[in-house]
């Protein structure tokens, strides 16, 4: 049985993902018509230099629900989140990669806590992903965010969460960029006691395109934000 939801708002941070936005967006719309009484899908080209954006335009020129907004320049990861988040229109708000390394189809499994929480958050449940980066996720997700902030999530940096649009009001203003925003978002609202629910989806391989999460100037610059967001949050 397949869950339900009244509305649901939709986005895709996109960078540089030509050979896997189409298929992301368009299986997310099948799913959508299924589980959803209202619903938008949002595309957030993040400043892409492929040809991105232009198949981004023709899926919501193809359809109704579907929207495109454009960065440029780029603005990382962050500034896509902030930008969905903030655009989107209805309750409930869901994002999830635009790498195709997420099976949509599991939103039910978000959807199935919508009565008990105000943030679902998804755990990976074997990360496909190269050894360093499984690495660097560890420091990441494991030992800054708990030791420094005390941060309970399992899995922050999945790339897969669906979380009501009044927490994100409620934890403005979201200063960090890259992977801290992630983290400013979920630790304040952990401070202001919204009710948190993890789930366990599946990550599959990457087929096509590169990932840039693991880029050095990305992790400096973001070690350099946490440790910001350490001091003014003490």
């Amino acid at each position: 049985m397949k869950s339900k939801i009244s509305e649901l708002s939709v986005f895709f941070p996109a960078y540089n993902e030509e050979e896997n936005i189409r298929k992301t967006v368009l299986d997310a719309k099948k799913v959508l018509q299924k589980v959803a009484k209202k619903w938008e899908i949002m595309i957030v080209d993040d400043g892409s230099k492929d040809k991105t954006g232009e198949i981004a335009d023709k899926l919501a020129k193809e359809n109704k629900n579907i929207s495109t907004i454009h960065h440029k320049p780029n603005r990382g990861y962050g500034g896509a989140l902030k930008t969905g988040f903030g655009k989107a229109k209805y309750e409930w708000v869901a994002f999830a990669d635009s790498d195709g390394q997420f099976d949509f189809e599991e939103i039910n499994k978000f959807i199935a806590y919508k009565d008990e929480a105000d943030l679902v958050l998804g755990i990976r449940i074997s990360r496909a992903d190269p050894f360093i980066r499984k690495v660097f996720t560890f420091v990441w997700s494991k030992l800054l965010p708990r030791l420094l902030l005390g941060l309970k999530v399992t899995d922050y940096s999945c790339g897969f969460k669906m979380i009501k649009k009044e927490v994100f009001e409620a934890v403005q203003p979201l200063v960090g960029e890259e992977k801290v925003t992630q983290i400013e978002f979920l630790v304040k609202a952990q401070r202001k006691g919204f009710k948190f629910k993890e789930v366990k989806v599946h990550h599959y391989p990457r087929k096509f395109g590169t990932q840039t999460g693991a880029d050095l100037k990305v992790v400096i610059k973001s070690l350099q934000d946490l440790l910001k967001l350490w001091k003014d949050l003490r």
